[in-house]
Formats: structure tokens, sequence, C-alpha cells
């Protein structure tokens, strides 16, 4: 697994937790829909400005996606 698709699996994770959907999370980051769905599939690497958008968004910090991503990229890797 590449770690771009970790971190896509690591938002998708904490969305489908909070119970949003892709548009939700997408309207309350402020940004396209599409380009959230890309970047759950790991297709598109977020600037740092978007981590940062995408993880208040979440209710989470920037690094609690981080550490979901690492540990799915170890585990599958």
């Amino acid at each position: 697994m590449e770690i771009e698709a970790a971190f896509g699996m690591a938002v998708r994770l904490r969305r489908t937790e909070l119970k949003l959907s892709q548009e939700a999370l997408a309207v309350e980051a402020a940004v396209a829909r599409s380009f959230l769905s890309a970047v759950e599939r790991g297709a598109k690497q977020p600037t740092v400005k978007t981590v940062w958008k995408l993880s208040r968004a979440l209710s989470c910090m920037p690094s609690d996606i981080w550490k979901t991503a690492e540990w799915l990229y170890l585990e599958r890797s």
C-alpha cells in the first residue's frame, strides 16, 4: 500500500466514523467533492493547508489522521 492510499483510507475511516457523506465533508472543509473522493482513493495528494482543513472538518488534529495513515501503511505493507 502506498502512503497516499493509507492517508486517503484514514480520511475515509474518520469520515465514516462520524457518519459524514463525502459531500458533507467536502462542504465543511471547503474542497470539491471530486477532490475529496480522489484523496480518499489515494489518487490526489492534499496540500498541508488542505490536510488542516480536512482535519478541522473531521473534528481532529492533522496528526490524528497521519497516525492512522501510518498505522494502515505499516500494517498493509
